[in-house]
């Protein structure tokens, strides 16, 4: 190069990289900047925009939170959690912060843990710790993380229930990394995230990378293996084993799983109703007790039924097990009753509200009986909600069968729960004579139709050994306020002798949220024996245990009712009132009917005075709230109340203003 132009050249090459370096500088910054609107590449790619499909899960206390009761809100804002992860334990602090500052804006919040690691105990242990009040959601089966594309712990994801779409993905603000923490944060990014939704305007920066710890989702990288699934070998035996004995023609399903085709165009419903938890009806907590004739979806079939699915429901290879003739259902499935009794029939017309009806038959038997089971076969179905029935000592005059005078129960029917069958060696005796009373609850809809339902009877041929018993734990006080969630209500009943528990039928109308019955043993212990998460008025059944629960004498079974008095309530004719105790679906119910037998009780040596004694204490368990044995005067609610306060210096004998338990059955014993 000549000398004589290597000082223009240098000046030259100077102006050149300072051009380039302000260019380079000047297309970073506008770079960056555009990243804070576009999402980077791989993992995170198009989540903002992404569609959050509908989801139920159980939180770290076992209640019921879905997706799609929030469609009110402003925004829903998800963070993801992991036990004994730093990070998030560090953001925890602002996160509740921005949640305290927007929820008198009506903004949700809520965690979501979905580590392989991590189950309902260990993360109730870690909320404790730290003393955190956001619902943590127990994603136990990894199915909506996986299409949430969750990759760590501390991501947040700021959901529009407008459009049901991801409008933010990021961490509450810029002041943690990996290894730096800020005294402060600059950008808040999850409160000017709000701000825009709230506002109805564009989020300003909707996706900023989140440091956190890494979530292991082992079958996001096995779509390949989830196209591969059988239909033929997994498909449609889990189909056969939990859901076509509804959905068969002439069943109660309202399409029938008779063949690959059919199930391929239900799919995405398929799809849903798993994740909403919708079906199969049986809505137990899986991790509280063990039942009978349990016909929920195991772990391992939720994953591999939603993973085929999500796979495209390949048909694959084999014949259609599905495909096959079947049976209709008979009208007895099982087998023709020892004995049939027609329920007087009854026009239900198109519209309106029909008073429950309350008929009573005389007694067909010839000869007294053992009761080994019974099938209700119902008329219309469509009308009939519900049927109850009661042994009745004698033919009441007007025809009515009053439950205040019923016996034993000899079967019932409830949407899911047509048949009751005994324990082995256990039964119901039917004496001869008297009457058998029944509880008729109809509903119109639409169509003017007469029903004529039957009860079907199965005896036993050798008298069982034990004599099966049925009460309920009832509460005809309830008050529910208007626009109210989860609003709380209790009864329990006293058992005075050993007894063992058969099974538990909660029922509660279209308010009822949840439902737990708690075994509370004389020394103090409690144990929840049943929980409903998730109430639903349309499916009602009993929840039979597998091995009866021990229930010694003094112990209580409290039943807590939760109810949901809001218009976020799909099913709610009105919140803006205030609900009590009826027998119409619009009023509302807490009542658990129980099976159960008195240890000391045989077919030889019978104990129905032990009955007697229980039922007794109904009142005070009724107005008990508090659970503490004792009653004062602003503890007596309703009728039941107002007739003790009527006498309640004549019962409270000592004068201290309290009736105890002891008191009281004193004074009630003395009246029967």
């Amino acid at each position: 190069m000549n000398n004589s132009r290597t000082p223009f050249f240098t000046a030259w090459l100077l102006a050149a990289v300072a051009i380039f370096s302000t260019a380079a500088a000047s297309a970073a910054m506008d770079h960056s900047k555009h990243m804070q609107h576009a999402a980077p590449a791989g993992a995170l790619a198009d989540i903002v925009g992404m569609s959050v499909d509908d989801f139920q899960l159980l939180d770290e206390q076992g209640q019921a939170h879905r997706l799609y009761y929030y469609n009110d809100a402003p925004a829903i804002v998800i963070m993801t959690q992991g036990n004994g992860c730093p990070i998030v334990r560090n953001a925890m602090p602002v996160f509740s912060q921005v949640r305290n500052a927007y929820a008198d804006k009506g903004v949700e919040f809520f965690l979501l843990n979905s580590n392989l690691q991590d189950d309902r105990e260990s993360v109730a242990k870690e909320v404790a710790e730290f003393e955190w009040d956001i619902p943590v959601l127990i994603d136990d089966n990894q199915l909506v993380g996986e299409s949430m594309r969750v990759t760590r712990t501390a991501e947040i994801f700021v959901i529009d229930p407008r459009t049901r779409t991801v409008v933010y993905h990021g961490p509450v603000d810029d002041r943690l990394t990996y290894q730096v923490q800020k005294a402060e944060a600059k950008h808040t990014y999850l409160a000017d995230a709000l701000d825009a939704v709230i506002a109805g305007e564009p989020v300003p920066v909707a996706q900023v990378d989140a440091p956190g710890c890494i979530v292991n989702f082992p079958e996001r990288g096995k779509r390949d293996a989830h196209a591969a699934i059988s239909y033929h070998d997994s498909i449609a035996p889990i189909l056969e084993e939990r859901c076509v004995a509804c959905h068969t023609e002439g069943g109660i399903g309202p399409w029938a799983m008779s063949s690959y085709d059919m199930v391929k165009g239900f799919a995405p419903m398929i799809r849903e109703v798993i994740r909403t938890d919708r079906m199969p009806p049986w809505h137990a907590d899986p991790a509280i007790g063990h039942f009978l004739r349990d016909k929920s979806l195991t772990d391992e079939e939720i994953k591999t039924l939603v993973h085929w699915i999500e796979a495209g429901a390949p048909r694959g290879d084999g014949p259609d097990p599905l495909a096959v003739p079947r049976e209709l259902p008979g009208d007895w499935p099982m087998g023709q009753p020892d004995l049939i009794v027609d329920i007087p029939a009854f026009d239900v017309p198109a519209s309106g509200v029909v008073d429950y009806q309350r008929p009573a038959i005389l007694n067909p038997l010839e000869e007294p009986k053992w009761l080994k089971a019974s099938t209700v076969k119902v008329g219309s179905r469509q009308a009939v909600h519900h049927v109850l029935t009661g042994l009745l000592e004698e033919m009441p005059a007007n025809g009515i069968g009053d439950e205040s005078k019923w016996g034993a129960s000899v079967g019932g029917y409830a949407v899911g729960s047509e048949s009751y069958i005994s324990r082995d060696d256990v039964g119901t005796y039917m004496p001869v004579g008297g009457a058998i009373g029944f509880q008729m609850h109809y509903t119109p809809y639409g169509k003017a139709v007469t029903d004529a339902t039957q009860i079907g009877f199965y005896f036993y041929e050798e008298a069982p050994t034990y004599v099966q018993r049925n009460t309920s734990i009832l509460d005809v006080t309830i008050e529910i306020p208007p626009h109210t969630a989860r609003h709380e209500e209790v009864a329990y009943l006293v058992f005075p002798r050993d007894a063992e528990l058969f099974y538990a039928f909660p029922h509660a109308h279209y308010r009822g949220h949840s439902s737990t019955l708690t075994l509370q043993k004389p020394d103090g212990s409690e144990e929840v024996i049943l929980s409903l998460p998730k109430y639903d008025f349309n499916w009602q059944r009993s929840y039979e245990y597998v091995d009866p629960i021990q229930i010694p004498a003094g112990s209580k079974l409290i039943a807590r009712y939760q109810y949901d008095n809001t218009a976020r309530n799909p099913a709610n004719p009105d919140p803006s009132l205030t609900i009590t105790w009826g027998d119409q679906s619009f009023e509302e119910m807490l009542f658990t009917n129980l099976s159960y037998r008195w240890a000391e009780e045989t077919r030889d040596n019978p104990k129905p005075h032990f009955d007697k004694l229980m039922r007794a204490g109904q009142g005070f368990g009724m107005l008990d709230d508090d659970i503490d044995g004792a009653l004062t005067k602003a503890d007596l609610k309703g009728g039941v109340g107002q007739r003790i306060a009527q006498n309640f210096d004549r019962m409270d004998r000592d004068g201290d203003g309290v009736l105890t338990w002891d008191e009281y059955m004193t004074v009630v014993l003395a009246q029967r």
